[in-house]
């Protein structure tokens, strides 16, 4: 088998979009799969739109999400000497020529055609200019085009795609398509092609949108002189209204960097968005990365469309479900010092680390992290919903603060009491301080579950979490007898 060399195009005229990060990591899975490279190409010829930060965008999310690349980054813009000597190869070797049609002509002529329900294309008006006719356009002045001269065969030109299947189409049915402006810059499909062949580019992995380029692309390779890669044209991913997802039906919700802010693992991310068209074969949908290089190919993408099941508006489900259900996996499952140092940032700019945490109470650090990390859907929850843990400033939720402290008024001279109890033990440990909330709970002849749940509520302001003894042994004695002796000032 060849060497594999694929590629990964972005244009700079926005963020990285999540549909991008999906095309650059099944070329990267591709590319580690067959011990082949990757090679990453910034294609920013449109000059209005491509910016700095745009490009810088690009090459973040990328190394976020740790897709790294083996070449690159190029510029496409480097190559604009190949590009137009491309462009001058075919004119010279009579495969494309001069057009002078102005816009206003071809738009007259595409309304007459559909006014008369015949095919829209170009109908090849300069295509048989003599010399002479085309000089003499020139000395007019007149602008041109060059257009690509679609060989006037009978017959169908087509391709074997790796994921669906063989696909053709008349010779007749294609017109021919310009490949340079009359500014005279080469077009989209001219450069790709041209940059392609120069990157020696074996296989192209794409979304099935282009699809519509890929047979005038062929009959570009042809002219050139140079073999074609193989194609394989990915379906597209549409949102429940059938929608291809993008910046303005969907807003950032599409973009990696609003799942970098909203403190998603990358691997997560990538792990979600390849199930998005490609299944393995077996319901195994977790996988590590090199679980997922060995397993990935192109056979297994499917040819139906995917969807992102994003409701807009839902607070609950603010992206994909599936999407938080493998965070959410990946937080529990990953090695609690990875998510430690993930963890750093978020708990730095809600001003909750203590230098500490790398230091003397690491283990301290580590522990209460791994205690509370199972109920959590991103990172951005250690520093929220296990603010408690850190610092005393947090939030009590309204539900458990009626459920469980404002409908036993009691209370109010029951937790302090209980701290006292707490303050008084030989040891502080699970053990004592379950018997001593039992035994408490025994005495005032009450459920055992009102006070553990009026504990948990003021020591952590949430309904639900760990188990309270664990929670007691995460916060300290100290903290513990603190708080609640102030619960009676605080929430009552």
């Amino acid at each position: 088998m060849e060497t594999v060399r694929v590629r990964f195009p972005p244009s700079p005229t926005g963020y990285l979009h999540i549909g991008g990060a999906r095309t650059a990591l099944l070329n990267w899975l591709f590319a580690r799969k067959h011990g082949g490279k990757l090679v990453l190409r910034i294609e920013d010829t449109d000059a209005e739109r491509s910016t700095q930060a745009s490009i810088d965008g690009i090459l973040d999310g990328l190394t976020w999400l740790g897709l790294d690349w083996d070449e690159g980054p190029y510029f496409q813009t480097q190559f604009k000497a190949d590009h137009a000597l491309a462009a001058a190869r075919l004119l010279e070797s009579g495969k494309a020529y001069k057009c002078f049609c102005t816009r206003e002509t071809l738009e007259a002529k595409r309304e007459q055609a559909l006014a008369n329900k015949q095919a829209v294309g170009y109908d090849g008006t300069c295509r048989h200019l003599s010399a002479s006719e085309v000089a003499a356009r020139e000395a007019d002045g007149m602008p041109s085009v060059i257009r690509f001269k679609v060989p006037a065969h009978t017959g169908k030109i087509g391709y074997d795609d790796r994921v669906l299947g063989r696909i053709e189409r008349a010779y007749a049915d294609i017109e021919d398509f310009v490949i340079v402006r009359s500014n005279g810059e080469p077009l989209y499909l001219l450069c790709n092609v041209v940059d392609d062949i120069r990157d020696r580019i074996s296989h192209v992995i794409r979304g099935q949108d282009h699809m519509t380029n890929t047979v005038r692309q062929l009959l570009l390779y042809e002219a050139l002189g140079a073999r074609p890669p193989v194609f394989a044209h990915m379906p597209l991913t549409l949102d429940l209204k059938k929608r291809k997802i993008s910046k303005r039906h969907h807003g950032e919700i599409v973009s990696v960097q609003f799942y970098r802010e909203r403190g998603f693992l990358p691997w997560a991310l990538c792990n979600f968005l390849v199930l998005l068209g490609w299944n393995p074969g077996t319901d195994q949908e977790i996988f590590s990365r090199e679980e997922l290089i060995q397993a990935f190919t192109l056979e297994r993408i499917g040819r139906v469309n995917s969807v992102f099941n994003y409701r807009a508006g839902d607070p609950k489900f603010f992206t994909d479900p599936k999407l938080i259900a493998i965070n959410e996996t990946y937080l529990r499952s990953t090695a609690i010092e990875t998510i430690g140092n993930l963890v750093k940032p978020e708990l730095e700019s809600a001003g909750l680390w203590h230098e500490d945490y790398a230091g003397a109470r690491r283990e301290w650090y580590l522990e209460t992290l791994d205690l509370i990390r199972d109920r959590f859907h991103t990172l951005k929850d250690f520093a929220t919903l296990g603010r408690a843990y850190f610092a005393d400033d947090y939030a009590i939720d309204e539900k458990p603060l009626k459920k469980n402290l404002l409908k036993h008024p009691e209370l109010k001279s029951w937790l302090p009491q209980l701290a006292d109890r707490f303050a008084a033990l030989d040891v502080f440990t699970l053990a004592t301080t379950e018997l001593t909330s039992r035994a408490f709970a025994e005495e005032l002849g009450v459920k055992p579950g009102v006070l553990i749940n009026g504990m948990r509520t003021v020591l952590t302001g949430q309904l639900a979490g760990p188990g309270m003894f664990d929670i007691l042994m995460a916060l300290g004695r100290e903290t513990v007898v603190r708080r609640l002796n102030s619960a009676d000032r605080r929430y009552f």
